[in-house]
C-alpha cells in the first residue's frame, strides 16, 4: 500500500504507518515548506535520520501544490490537522488554502475506493470554521462532511472512539484544561 500522512510534522504516524505497510509499501510524510523551520531539526534527525524508514518519503510543499500521479495512493491520514486548512495568518505562508482544489487533487491521487481518514478537534456545532479555527484550533465535523462532499468524496464511516464528553469546545486544544484530552471525531471517506 502507499499511505499519504498529510501535514505529517515530524512524523509520529508516519513511522506506525511505515511499519504498518512493510517493507514493500510507502509512506509519503507531507509538510508544509514552513516544516523546516518551525518544527525543530531534531524531531526530523530523530524520525528519519540514518534511513530509519526506508520506505518514508518526505515532501515538503505547499498544500495546494501536492500533486501525486493519479491513482496512486490507498489511504490518506489527516490527523488533527484538517481544521489547519482554514487557518490563515497576515504575514504567515501558510494560506489561504483552496480547500476544493487541495480535495480534488487528493481525490484524484486515490484510487478507486481508497480512503481518506480524517480525525480533528470538535469544534460548537454551527461555528464558523474561520473563526473556530483561529480562535481555538477546532472544526464542526459538519463542516468536514460537506468539504469532502463537495470534492466528491462519499462518507464511509465515522466513529466515536475519541469522544471526550468532559471537554469545553470553547477552549482553545492548547489549553492546559485539555491538551492532549480534546473531544475528537473519526470521519472515513471513500473515493468512489
Amino acid at each position: 500500500m502507499t499511505v499519504l500522512d498529510f501535514n505529517a510534522a515530524t512524523g509520529w504516524y508516519t513511522e506506525i504507518l511505515a511499519r504498518v505497510v512493510g517493507p514493500n509499501g510507502r509512506v509519503i510524510a507531507h509538510n508544509h515548506p514552513g516544516a523546516r523551520t518551525t518544527l525543530a531539526a531534531e524531531g526530523f534527525e530523530a524520525r528519519y535520520g540514518g534511513n530509519r524508514l526506508p520506505n518514508v518519503e518526505q515532501v515538503f510543499v505547499r498544500h495546494n501544490d501536492l500533486r501525486l500521479p493519479p491513482d496512486s495512493v490507498d489511504v490518506v491520514l489527516m490527523s488533527m490537522v484538517y481544521h489547519d486548512t482554514y487557518w490563515q495568518r497576515d504575514g504567515v505562508d501558510w494560506g489561504p488554502i483552496d480547500r476544493q482544489a487541495l480535495l480534488v487533487s487528493l481525490r484524484e491521487a486515490l484510487k478507486p475506493g481508497g480512503i481518506v481518514g480524517v480525525v480533528d478537534h470538535y469544534a460548537e456545532a454551527g461555528r464558523d470554521p474561520f473563526e473556530s479555527v483561529m480562535a481555538v484550533h477546532r472544526i464542526d465535523p459538519a463542516v468536514v462532511r460537506g468539504d469532502f462532499a463537495a470534492a466528491g468524496f462519499v462518507l464511509d464511516g465515522a466513529s466515536d472512539v475519541l469522544r471526550t464528553t468532559t471537554d469545553d469546545h470553547s477552549l482553545s486544544v492548547f489549553d492546559a484544561a485539555v491538551v492532549g484530552r480534546t473531544d475528537r471525531f473519526v470521519l472515513r471517506f471513500r473515493n468512489p
